[in-house]
């Protein structure tokens, strides 16, 4: 049986995921990791869809229940002047839960497809980790988009969303072109993503280091400093997000750039219960990233008791921290011109 799941690849070959699946995959120290990007080192298995579903979950309270920023359903209600499909791209999908999540076997929560039914939405990864039985207006393609041209038409998409995948792109400003591109005027790019910078009490490493104040989560900054390293030599630009919105300007393709950043809390210490609800998924989300880091500490070279050492270190912080830990979040959105 071959399912209705188109794959594209560079050069635009065309393929189907049928379901034998494995070839999309291989094993790394464990963990199962995609095979398109060796740049991208966070494994593509059940337990990261979990994750990605946990992320999910932590934006919508963020977002007072909706899925999005910005004027994404006026976008996808008003027909288009050729009659045609609006259409959505949303980049490094995950487990797909932006567009649809599946709660039971016959029980869908209304997220994107559900919500705009005469819209065709495509979802984009590494690895065929989303799930089949999905509404017709919702289709899922790999593809491997840390590349210089990706195989989209021009002028084609009135919603471009793409969060929690910077580390898997090594020329972001380039990445961002290719959004402007396939783009049509008047349509809206969506950007979220985390610092990789932990704060403690609301301040960073480097404020910690030039006040000479202990950040009281050694473990916690240590392995977060590893990590950024870790990006670094893979030719990533750990300093992306906080940069989201210059760089969209510096396309100039777009207008009405409207950024939010703010700390989200990590953990069960904040008053507020909306705020508690997303401290708790942020710290169940942390909870199942740090052992997700090891492959990426042994493949840049670190010994497995070291890898293992900082990832305990750092779980030992979070269970037990001494401070209120967080991580600044940046949020943007623009009209392209």
């Amino acid at each position: 049986m071959r399912l209705n799941y188109p794959v594209v690849f560079p050069l635009n070959q065309l393929s189907f995921v049928g379901e034998d699946d494995s070839q999309f995959f291989c094993q790394i120290h464990g963990r199962r990791f995609n095979v398109l990007n060796d740049r991208y080192m966070l494994p593509s298995d059940e337990e990261e869809v979990r994750r990605s579903e946990l992320q999910h979950r932590m934006l919508q309270f963020l977002f007072s229940g909706k899925n999005y920023v910005g004027p994404v359903d006026t976008l996808l209600s008003t027909p288009r002047e050729d009659q045609s499909r609006p259409r959505v791209l949303d980049l490094g999908t995950g487990g797909g839960f932006w567009q649809v999540h599946i709660l039971t076997l016959t029980r869908r929560r209304l997220d994107l497809a559900d919500e705009f039914p005469g819209a065709e939405i495509i979802g984009v990864d590494l690895a065929p980790i989303q799930p089949r039985d999905v509404p017709a207006n919702c289709t899922f393609e790999l593809c491997d988009l840390d590349q210089w041209y990706l195989p989209y038409p021009t002028g084609h998409f009135e919603v471009v969303h793409a969060r929690f995948m910077h580390t898997g792109v090594g020329n972001y400003a380039r990445f961002l072109h290719e959004i402007a591109r396939m783009l049509r005027p008047g349509g809206l790019v969506i950007l979220i993503e985390p610092d990789t910078e932990p704060l403690a009490d609301g301040k960073s490493a480097s404020e910690l280091r030039r006040t000479g104040q202990p950040s009281g989560m050694r473990g916690w900054f240590t392995l977060w400093e590893e990590y950024r390293q870790c990006l670094r030599e893979k030719g990533i630009d750990v300093d992306v997000p906080p940069q989201l919105a210059n760089l969209l300007a510096s396309t100039g393709a777009f207008e009405q750039i409207v950024s939010q950043e703010g700390n989200i809390p990590i953990g069960f210490w904040p008053k507020d219960p909306v705020a508690l609800s997303i401290g708790q998924l942020a710290w169940m989300n942390y909870d199942m990233m740090l052992p997700a880091m090891k492959p990426l500490l042994i493949s840049a070279g670190k010994r497995e008791w070291e890898a293992k050492k900082l990832i305990e270190e750092a779980h030992q912080d979070l269970y037990y921290p001494l401070v209120r830990a967080s991580t600044r979040l940046h949020i943007v959105y623009a009209v392209k011109k």
